[in-house]
């Protein structure tokens, strides 16, 4: 596995990895003071050709923005990376790229898009559809049959309902409550959220 991206979110990737017993190669970062992360060996990204990628990759970037970019421009076949102590329904689907942090739960029925980030110990629930891109942060839940766009960021701790639809591009405060539909590029904080803003 080729990981794009030396950063603490790369750290937690290596930890999942190596817990799956999936052999970490190298990883690529466009700092050329980084040269190495977790003792392995941190390829300059204007060093590396990205055409001759023969293994699968996994974008280890947060900035969901910058994943997006990245991910778009290789031309890779992507691995995924789930924790040993996430719990996945059976039917639920898990896009490529996507990465499964420890105690994360996600419940019949839902689908996870591709380079999605969910993180530690948050819940979703049944029938619940995130699109690509998408970071749930830790301990945030889900209940069943929400909608998640594309490239929305849920903060930590954030609540959602059932049957709420988020749009493409959102920002979830930590820790808000959602109980109504959020439309695209909104910034919603507090208990009951509420759109402060609107994302450029």
């Amino acid at each position: 596995m080729i990981l794009i991206g030396a950063s603490g979110h790369a750290k937690v990737i290596i930890d999942i990895l190596e817990k799956q017993d999936i052999k970490v190669d190298f990883l690529v970062d466009a700092n050329p003071a980084i040269k190495e992360l977790q003792s392995y060996k941190v390829i300059l990204e204007s060093d590396f050709n990205i055409d001759a990628i023969n293994e699968e990759v996994i974008v280890t970037i947060g900035s969901n923005h910058i994943r997006k970019k990245v991910a778009e421009r290789l031309k890779a076949e992507y691995g995924w990376a789930i924790h040993p102590s996430a719990i996945l329904g059976d039917d639920v689907s898990i896009g490529q790229g996507a990465v499964i942090m420890a105690g994360a739960i996600i419940n019949s029925s839902s689908s996870i898009g591709n380079h999605a980030i969910i993180n530690t110990s948050c819940s979703i629930d049944h029938d619940c559809t995130l699109e690509d891109y998408v970071h749930v942060s830790p301990n945030a839940t889900l209940c069943g049959t929400i909608l998640v766009g594309e490239g929305t960021h849920i903060g930590a701790g954030a609540t959602i309902i059932p049957n709420i639809s988020i749009g493409k591009w959102v920002t979830i405060g930590a820790g808000a409550v959602i109980i109504e539909n959020v439309p695209d590029h909104a910034v919603v904080v507090g208990n009951p959220g509420r759109i402060i803003k609107y994302n450029d």
